[in-house]
């Protein structure tokens, strides 16, 4: 039987698309506050929601004992916490199906010597990393279980990156099974767009500091953070240490969101004014091209979200133009790597 062959390509395809998915809900579940709505863990039984009015009165009772009802959501019906545990639910679920989807295929191929030592490698990574998104999932919920009823936007940022750079390297490696035949490569040009890569990558983790610490709630004026100013007052006064106002105040992450954009923007458009300089082959052209759209309509999105105070649905949008834009990035880098 043939190794690497269309069905793995599908097996991780089918794999990016889920943890698409997994992080619509996820950004779904974090812009209505529902992260917090199921205090506990339970692998096989919390696959099933409660079915019955017993089942949700008490599953009600142990989310009372906890700093977000107490602190924030006293006034909850019994009706209002459906729908915030409907969310966290599907997210948990996504999260097992995701498992699943990774473990039972990737034994099956590993049994029927379906895939090479080189994917079986990468497919080990793949599954470890997977592993370790969840349980930051779980890290990320228990620190707002204690004192505050907010989770940690260091434990969130974790938690959402790790997902984005597990989708990253599932693409990857169907990349790799997709266009096989090595080429030689402008290193010079590679290594920009791994720049590239990784500003996004940082502008990423700013972005889930934003929605961690809810700064987009605040400033919410363009192109300055307020009238007549580019840079509020408030984004190097608001904590002491200085250094903390860039990773833990509302005004400072924001503001470093804001100019990481013009920097992701910048690059993006170096790398295109680079290629032209190149003879590019069809799928290069679609990678650099798919970048710009990507970022332009990215940037766009971010605009909106702050001038319209991040309603949901353009929150989500925002979320899913950073995946797509990643996605871009990705694609172009593997095609002038390989």
């Amino acid at each position: 039987m043939q190794k690497d062959n269309k069905r793995v390509i599908y097996w991780l395809l089918t794999g990016c698309f889920l943890i698409f998915i997994m992080v619509i809900v996820g950004g779904i579940t974090r812009l209505t506050h529902s992260g917090l709505s199921i205090s506990n863990y339970k692998l096989i039984s919390g696959t099933i929601p409660p079915m019955n009015d017993i089942e949700w009165q008490e599953a009600f009772n142990l989310y009372k004992q906890y700093p977000e009802y107490q602190k924030l959501n006293y006034n909850f019906t019994l009706e209002d916490f459906k729908d915030i545990y409907f969310w966290e639910w599907l997210h948990r679920v996504l999260g097992r199906l995701i498992g699943i989807v990774f473990i039972i295929p990737f034994l099956y191929f590993l049994v029927t010597k379906q895939l090479t030592k080189s994917t079986i490698k990468k497919s080990i990574i793949l599954l470890f990393m997977g592993g370790f998104q969840g349980f930051l999932g779980w890290y990320m919920v228990k620190s707002g279980l204690v004192d505050r009823p907010d989770v940690s936007h260091y434990r969130l940022a974790a938690h959402l990156t790790t997902a984005f750079l597990t989708f990253a390297y599932t693409f990857w490696v169907a990349l790799d099974l997709i266009f096989p035949n090595k080429k030689e490569i402008d290193i010079k040009f590679r290594n920009l767009v791994r720049f590239g890569l990784f500003i996004l990558i940082v502008q990423i983790i700013y972005g889930a500091f934003v929605a961690g610490l809810d700064a987009g709630w605040i400033h919410n004026h363009w192109p300055m953070m307020s009238e007549g100013k580019f840079m509020h007052e408030t984004v190097h006064i608001e904590k002491n240490p200085l250094y903390k106002n860039f990773i833990e105040g509302k005004s400072g992450v924001q503001f470093v969101h804001r100019i990481l954009a013009y920097i992701v923007v910048l690059v993006v458009i170096i790398i295109w004014r680079k290629s032209k300089q190149l003879i590019l082959s069809k799928y290069q052209v679609i990678g650099i091209l798919a970048l710009l759209i990507m970022v332009g309509m990215q940037f766009l999105l971010g605009i909106l979200t702050i001038l319209l105070q991040v309603p949901v649905w353009l929150g989500i949008a925002h979320q899913i133009g950073a995946f797509f834009l990643l996605s871009a990035m990705v694609f172009s880098l593997h095609r002038f790597s390989k």
